[in-house]
């Protein structure tokens, strides 16, 4: 399924407020009460970082009394009620839509990797082709872009370094010139495995490719990939400006907070932010760093999106509740808003939607 908006434009670039990393020089000149967007910094330079971002989390790691009770009632996987409507999952994948230079078009290739078209170049967000990742059971969709379909791959974006957003097999895929923006301390993963234009940034940095902004910001989550490496790198989502203003806001993956109505502020004028919107059960257990999705709704408000997409949901079975809760849920949350129904990009897996 592919929507076709009314053409949206954005307002001018602008600033936000104050973070933990905000001392970096400004670029244009900020509204009253908003500190001005860092400078892009130059592409691929090498840099040090901490040893560890424990001092970013926003809510504690899970402590030993947490791991009892997952252990006494904690539920992974949904019982049968809830896995029996995979099948009506949707997933619908069909041709990327043709768009020239002037056109803002995402795809929903599955969980959270997208195709993203903007500015003339084609952006892939924390992209997973692989049919299983590490721990979990194989996806229950198929992928939504065949990778024989892709354009040229002009940048990744990676949000952080979980197996389900940062899939070394798929990177595989990609060649080692293929720009990759990532978060502050995982550059080293993609140096080891040759990738020569790796561009590494803490929360409110921005780099540029072919006049296309990439601003890395904060998330409500957390990183670890082995057992000693827990926040030795960072998380976050970005945010991408096209020469002519529009932006697409990508959250990664976050549980809800007060991060959002920051980048709303920093970043105004959000043509269509896509959004977390599953994994999200029990709550007790994973409130902290994945939205639910009456959160996912509030969260697109507090940016100031005109448009939501949501993501995460619908691929990978990572939580209890049933497989279609989280698409019935947003469409409710969305009403009762009382926001505009075109503006919710609820695509099937394989999806498009193109902001003219």
């Amino acid at each position: 399924m592919t929507q076709q908006p009314r053409s949206s434009t954005s307002a001018p670039t602008s600033t936000g407020d104050t973070g933990p990393v905000d001392a970096a020089p400004g670029g244009s000149s900020p509204a009253p009460g908003r500190p001005p967007l860092a400078d892009p910094r130059p592409p691929a330079e090498r840099r040090v970082w901490p040893r560890t971002f424990h001092d970013r989390l926003t809510a504690p790691l899970p402590g030993l009394k947490a791991f009892a009770r997952f252990a006494r009632e904690g539920a992974v996987r949904p019982g049968p009620g809830g896995l029996a409507d995979i099948p009506r999952i949707p997933y619908a994948p069909a041709p990327l839509p043709r768009v020239d230079a002037r056109a803002v078009a995402v795809t929903w290739v599955g969980h959270a990797s997208w195709v993203v078209r903007i500015g003339g170049l084609t952006v892939l967000t924390d992209p997973v082709w692989s049919r299983r990742i590490l721990g979990t059971p194989a996806r229950v969709t198929p992928v939504g872009v065949p990778w024989s379909a892709l354009p040229r791959v002009d940048a990744v974006v990676i949000s952080h370094n979980h197996y389900d957003h940062l899939d070394a097999p798929t990177l595989r895929r990609l060649p080692r010139e293929t720009p990759v923006l990532v978060p502050a301390g995982l550059g080293r993963w993609f140096h080891r495995r040759r990738f020569t234009r790796v561009t590494e940034l803490d929360w409110w940095e921005a780099t540029e490719l072919n006049g296309v902004r990439f601003d890395f910001v904060p998330a409500h989550h957390w990183s670890k990939r082995t057992l000693t490496d827990t926040c030795r790198t960072l998380w976050g989502g970005w945010v991408l400006t096209a020469p002519d203003g529009r932006r697409v806001y990508f959250a990664g993956d976050t549980g809800y907070g007060h991060w959002f109505a920051r980048i709303g502020r920093r970043h105004p004028g959000i043509d269509l932010a896509l959004l977390p919107i599953g994994a999200y059960d029990p709550r007790w257990w994973l409130s902290d760093v994945h939205c639910d999705p009456e959160e996912a709704v509030r969260a697109a408000q507090d940016v100031g999106a005109r448009r939501m997409a949501p993501m995460h949901w619908g691929t990978f079975v990572l939580s209890a509740e049933p497989v279609l809760e989280p698409l019935t849920r947003v469409r409710a949350a969305w009403q009762r808003a009382g926001l505009p129904r075109e503006h919710l990009w609820d695509l099937p897996v394989g999806g498009s939607g193109v902001l003219e």
